[in-house]
C-alpha cells in the first residue's frame, strides 16, 4: 500500500505521457512508498500502449482506462478511488505542469500543524498558453473568485495535493476539479496555495476550447454557489488515526 499516490488524467497524450511519468518517478525517487496512477480517459492515439511499455521500467506505475472519455474530473475521481495512498497529488497529462513542484505541495501537507489543511493548490505563473486562453482563464477565475470567495487566482492548475479521505467526501460532479478550493473550504478544510511554473505543450493539442469551457462554467458556477449555501456547519476534527504521517 502506497503512502503517496500521484494521479494523472490523460487523453490522447501519447506524445507526452512517457516523458511525464519518467520525470515524476525521478522527482519523487526519495519517496519510500509511491504509486503513479495514469487514468487514460478514452484515448484513441496509442496512449495506452505507451503506458504499458513504461510499466516495465517504473514498478509503481499503474494504468486505468475509461472506454469512452468522461472528462478530467471523472478521470481524477477514478484515480483517487483506485489510489492506496492517504495523500494524493494530481497533475495534467499534457506535460505542462512541471513535476519538480510536487515536493513543495507534499511538504505543505506534511509539515507540522497542517492537520487542518485539506488541499494545497498550485497557481501557475508565467503561463505558456495562447493569449486567448490566458485571457479567458483570467476572466473566469476573476468571476469565480468574486462569487465564491475562494481566494484562489488559478483553479485550473492541475498541480494539487490533498487528503484522499477529504476529497472523496466532497460532492462529485462533472468539472468539479475547477472548484476544489471552494469545495474543500465548504467542508471546513483550510486551503493553502503554492506558486508553480508552467511549460509549453510539446505534442498533441488541448482537449478543450474557450467556448466549451465558458458554456459549462456558467452552469457549474451556479451549482457550486448552491452547494456553498448548503455547506455543513461542522466537520470532525482530524485525529492521529486519520492524519497523514508527518502532520
Amino acid at each position: 500500500m502506497a503512502r503517496l499516490s500521484i494521479v494523472i488524467p490523460a487523453r490522447n497524450e501519447a506524445g507526452n505521457i512517457a516523458a511525464l511519468v519518467d520525470e515524476v518517478a525521478r522527482v519523487l525517487a526519495a519517496e519510500p512508498e509511491i504509486e503513479i496512477i495514469v487514468v487514460d480517459d478514452g484515448s484513441t492515439d496509442g496512449t495506452t500502449a505507451v503506458l504499458a511499455e513504461r510499466q516495465a521500467f517504473i514498478p509503481g506505475l499503474r494504468m486505468l482506462r475509461h472506454p469512452i472519455s468522461g472528462g478530467q474530473s471523472a478521470a481524477v475521481h477514478s484515480g483517487v478511488l483506485a489510489a492506496t495512498g492517504s495523500l494524493i497529488c494530481t497533475l495534467d497529462g499534457d506535460g505542462q505542469n512541471p513535476p519538480e513542484h510536487l515536493p513543495a505541495l507534499i511538504d505543505a501537507l506534511r509539515e507540522a500543524g497542517s492537520g487542518l489543511v485539506g488541499l494545497v493548490a498550485g497557481q501557475r505563473t508565467g503561463r505558456k498558453d495562447p493569449l486567448s486562453k490566458r485571457l479567458a482563464s483570467r476572466f473566469a477565475n476573476g468571476l469565480r473568485g468574486w462569487l465564491l470567495g475562494d481566494r484562489t487566482r488559478d483553479t485550473g492548475c492541475g498541480l494539487k495535493a490533498f487528503r484522499r479521505e477529504a476529497f472523496l467526501a466532497l460532492p462529485y460532479f462533472d468539472h468539479m476539479h475547477r472548484y476544489l478550493p471552494a469545495l474543500f473550504t465548504r467542508d471546513g478544510w483550510e486551503v493553502r496555495h503554492v506558486d508553480v511554473g508552467h511549460r509549453p505543450r510539446v505534442a498533441g493539442s488541448s482537449n478543450y476550447s474557450n467556448l466549451q469551457r465558458g458554456l459549462v462554467g456558467i452552469v457549474d458556477l451556479c451549482g457550486v454557489l448552491w452547494l456553498m449555501r448548503r455547506a455543513k456547519k461542522t466537520r470532525p476534527t482530524p485525529t492521529p488515526s486519520n492524519q497523514i504521517a508527518g502532520d
